[in-house]
Formats: C-alpha cells, structure tokens, sequence
C-alpha cells in the first residue's frame, strides 16, 4: 500500500474531488433529478402531484427510509420506454465522470417498473445502452446490479429473475434492497442460491436500520461477496473481526445515513471506526437525487464532520477498486492513476 504523507486540511477538499474512485453503491432510480422527473413526465404525459420542480424538492423530508420510498416510487412512475431509462442512466453517468468516478456499478429495481407493465428488457436495455455509451464516449467503465425488492415476496423474485434470464448477459449481478427492518436476508435464500448458480456476484443491503444479525445472514445465508450499508456491524465485535478478516467490502452511504436519520449528525457517523478496525469501507451517494449529494459531495461533507484524513481518503478509494467486481487489470490500472493523483498533490506540496 502506498504511504500517505500528510495533506493540509485546506488541500484535502480538492483531493478528495480529484482522487479517481469507484462508486458501487448508486441506486439508478435515485439519481432521477427534479428536473429530469418533470422533462419525462411530460414527454409521456404522466400526470405529478407536484406543481413545480421547486414544490417537489419541497417533498424531500424524509425521516426514515419507509417515507424515503414512498415518494422514490412516485418518481419512478415517469420511466417507461427505453429511452426513458437510458436518459436517466447517461445523466447519471455524466455526473460520476465529473466526479472522477473511473467505475460505478449500478443498482436498478426492475419490480418497481414490471409491476407498472413496463417490460423488463426495456428497462435492462435502456440502462445497458447507457453504460456502453458512456464508456466509450465518456471514458467510464460501468456494469449494472439487479436488485430485488425485499418487501415483496420470494416469489416475485425467482419471477424477476425468470424474466431477467435472457438479458443475463448484460448483468453483474443481484443484490437485496428496499425496507430493510421485517425482512431478513434469509427470506431470499433460494433465489439467491439460485442466482450463484448461475454465475451472478451476489451483494445485499444488511445493517443499515436492521440489526447486525442481517449481516450474518447476508453473509451465511446469500452468501455475498459485498454488504450494502453495514454500519450497525460495529455493535458486534465479533462481526467486525469476521468482516476485517474476510475483507467484506461495507458499501457506506454517508449522506443516505444522515437524511434517513442512522446518523443524525454526520460528525457522529462510524466511518472512520470502521477504517480503524481494519474493515474495506468504501464511500457512496446511494440515492444522491434525493440524499443531498453525488459521490463527492458525500467524501467532503463526511470528512468535514469527522477529520478523516488523506491516509483515510487512499484507502476508501483503494478498497473501493479491490472491491468492485471488474477485471485484475482494470483494478490495478485504476489504484496506479490513484497514487498518481496523490504523488501530485505533494510535488506540488514541495
């Protein structure tokens, strides 16, 4: 690992804006801007209940992650042809790549959508097209996560997964979201089984308001590879030798954990103790239309608060390549244009 001399805190900010990272928690749905939400509700005469973009911002008041979803869904009633969830995908790709986001892998609910009689190759083209595009123009390599929602039956899962069958190629993997509390990981256990047969990677939201025994089960149970949120790990010393000992990646959404009040005040957040423990946290935006923030702003606003520090950004973006689920050579590629950015920052020190 490279040695992190240290930064001044006046020179982190820009730092961590210029360090190239990857994103691997973005819920594609939940980057579908105000104003984008009302350009296709009109171009497909969905009818909103909000008057204007401003009144709708208005409505962002969330005080936990059931009030969060309610109006998530809503605006995800305006998605329905193909280019409908390309536009929205290449918004959000646009975005990253400002972000010097050099990977995202992205999360998308295909039952929010099948469950409106949009079909799911619409959805799964769209977005597919949208990452191809933008690798190829844009310069950023991104792969899609099909979600499953896990206040919805085992059944309706095995069905998504049918139909998402012979667009497997276009995916992945599969994770876990939705309303974590009364829904254990373990309620899924055959559809993900199923799904390591296949050869998906395999990811879950566990510990975000659910009890670290979600965690256990993601991990036992599903057996994935990554845990999504995972911030109530640190109320289990044993989980939290199990997690540093395995290097199970945490997908950390700092921003989503002070909107949906897990962190009332982001100088309280675990981030850093997760570091200290040894576990591979990464940063992510999780749904930044409706958090207050894209990637960036979730490494400024979180290390303001809590005196993290560069050694603390390397690593966070490190562990965010060795986690994600691209080639040796991309990763190995992207950690060496990391150390670049930081050997720069100090010549420029001298």
């Amino acid at each position: 690992m490279f040695k992190v001399p240290p930064v001044p805190a006046s020179r982190l900010p820009a730092l961590l804006r210029a360090m190239p990272k990857a994103e691997l928690h973005i819920h594609i749905e939940g980057s579908l801007e105000p104003e984008l939400i009302f350009a296709l509700a009109q171009r497909n005469g969905v009818p909103l209940p909000y008057a204007s973009v401003e009144e709708l911002r208005r409505a962002y008041a969330f005080t936990n992650l059931q009030s969060f979803l309610d109006i998530y869904y809503a605006g995800a009633s305006v998605l329905l042809h193909e280019q409908d969830f390309y536009d929205m995908a290449r918004a959000y790709l646009a975005r990253a790549v400002a972000d010097h986001v050099a990977h995202a892998e992205i999360f998308f609910d295909p039952q929010t959508h099948t469950a409106r009689g949009v079909p799911i190759e619409t959805v799964i083209n769209g977005l597919h097209r949208a990452c191809e595009d933008a690798r190829t123009e844009l310069g950023i390599s991104a792969t899609l996560i099909l979600c499953f929602l896990r206040h919805l039956s085992e059944e309706s899962a095995f069905e998504t997964l049918e139909q998402a069958q012979p667009l497997l190629d276009k995916i992945v993997g599969v994770g876990l979201d939705s309303s974590e509390v009364g829904h254990p990981p373990e309620k899924f256990a055959r559809v993900f089984a199923r799904c390591r047969e296949l050869g998906l990677h395999l990811v879950a939201h566990a510990g975000e308001e659910g009890p670290p025994a979600y965690i256990w089960s993601a991990l036992d149970v599903l057996k994935v590879e990554r845990i999504d949120h995972g911030v109530q790990a640190v109320h289990d010393a044993l989980l939290m030798q199990r997690l540093a000992q395995d290097r199970i990646a945490l997908t950390v959404c700092p921003l989503s954990n002070q909107k949906l009040q897990v962190f009332p005040n982001l100088a309280d957040h675990n981030l850093g103790k997760l570091l200290d423990a040894g576990l591979a946290a990464t940063v992510n935006s999780d749904d930044p239309a409706y958090f207050g923030g894209y990637i960036n702003e979730n490494f400024t606003q979180v290390f303001a608060a809590t005196g993290l520090t560069a050694r603390n950004a390397y690593q966070l973006a490190w562990n965010s390549f060795e986690a994600s689920f691209a080639s040796s050579a991309d990763k190995r590629n992207w950690e060496h244009q990391l150390k670049e950015v930081f050997e720069r920052c100090y010549e420029h020190d001298d």
